[in-house]
């Protein structure tokens, strides 16, 4: 029996006028996450976009896991080609469906008549195919509340297509739909995640790193390509830029006062992370501050070190506490290297009383004695950069 993979878009059905852009870009996506599994032919009709495998050795399960991945998707699922007759579909459901079938106890039969010249209508087809399928599994009973499978025909323009259960898809929009972005990424928890939520919201990825040997190591530079590896598969190839940032951490050691180093880490680390992220031709700063979590994300911190960038700063974990973004991180896979224990800048010189609460003027009267363009100039012809996929 000919299989074919059965996409449905969800959110990009409200975008009016521009749905056709949203759609090309899924199409584009699915087709670049695919193409290592051999070649498809991809149509796209009725909010729904049919993905038909070319060979015969295409790994579905494969494929299933990589589809479930590409943001756009509200769900998806495999689904047996039929003739669009009653013998053709008929015959091969209880076929199709035979080893689903087998090892569940309840059902219900759906039926979607797009084609409206098919002889019969969508509850005659949801009778006369639960009736099939009670005398090929007896042991199944109907239950059109709560059923472990839903057997679903729908009856297209150009064929008939069975399938069981869809999977819920990853959701949101199409990457690269929303613009592109700068990720601020340190090595930790956080960023990984707030990169992931951009990124189902439409945005593509680049990201920025700042290391400080020999205070940090290479290893926490290797977790942190690991960590984009994760967040790769969700958002698609990402550009690693990794920022010599021990002379500026130095400098703010040795000239300023120690409770606004963090501030003006972090002041430094905007500024420089601006001016790269309009050189890659971003739109805007991602990070992964919550507020009130650490002192450098209270308030007025946050507005602070605002104030030295010229383009917008996202931060989608700003409401979200430390269990819930944990929860998102184990669920991309990467919480286990993001606890792995290998020091980042951000950890280097800390205060032991960090400022939380700086008013307007303060930080910039601590910067007073920082060559601060040199500094971002030396840091930015420094940069080393990286193609994560």
């Amino acid at each position: 029996m000919k299989e074919i993979i059965l996409i449905k878009d969800g959110e990009l059905s409200l975008k009016g006028l521009n749905r056709c852009n949203f759609e090309n870009k899924l199409v584009n996506s699915i087709k670049r996450r695919l193409k290592p599994l051999g070649e498809i032919n991809i149509i796209k009709a009725q909010s729904t976009i049919y993905i038909d495998p070319q060979s015969e050795d295409f790994d579905f399960e494969e494929a299933l896991e990589r589809v479930g991945r590409i943001f756009g998707i509200a769900c998806y699922s495999r689904a047996c080609v039929c003739e669009k007759t009653c013998e053709d579909i008929f015959s091969k459901a209880p076929v199709y469906l035979a080893e689903q079938l087998k090892r569940i106890k309840t059902f219900k039969v759906e039926a979607k008549r797009a084609d409206k010249t098919f002889p019969l209508k969508s509850p005659e087809i949801c009778m006369e195919l639960g009736g099939i399928l009670l005398e090929n599994f007896p042991h199944l009973r109907v239950d059109v509340h709560n059923p472990d499978i839903i057997v679903t025909v729908e009856v297209r323009d150009f064929a008939a297509y069975i399938r069981g259960n869809q999977e819920k898809g990853a959701g949101g929009l199409p990457v690269g739909t929303s613009g592109r972005a700068e990720l601020l990424i340190s090595g930790g928890i956080d960023s990984p995640v707030a990169g992931y939520m951009m990124a189902k919201r439409g945005l593509s990825l680049n990201a920025i790193h700042f290391a400080s040997p020999p205070y940090t190591s290479a290893l926490a530079e290797e977790k942190v390509k690991k960590l984009l590896s994760k967040v790769a598969r969700y958002s698609g190839p990402i550009n690693l830029a990794v920022v010599p940032f021990t002379e500026i951490q130095e400098e703010i050691r040795n000239k300023c006062p120690e409770d606004y180093f963090t501030l003006i880490m972090r002041r430094m680390m905007m500024r420089i992370s601006a001016i790269v992220a309009k050189k890659d031709e971003c739109l805007g700063l991602i990070t992964g501050e919550s507020l009130g979590q650490v002192a450098s994300q209270t308030l007025p911190a946050i507005a602070s070190t605002d104030s030295v960038s010229d383009i917008p700063v996202l931060r989608p974990l700003i409401g979200m506490d430390k269990e819930e973004i944990i929860k998102i991180s184990r669920a991309i896979d990467a919480f286990e290297t993001s606890i792995l224990p290998y020091e980042d800048c951000c950890t280097v010189f800390t205060p032991k009383h960090p400022h939380t609460r700086p008013k307007p003027g303060q930080c910039e009267k601590a910067e007073e004695a920082l060559q601060i363009e040199p500094l971002i100039e030396r840091a930015i012809e420094g940069i080393e950069y990286s193609y994560i996929e």
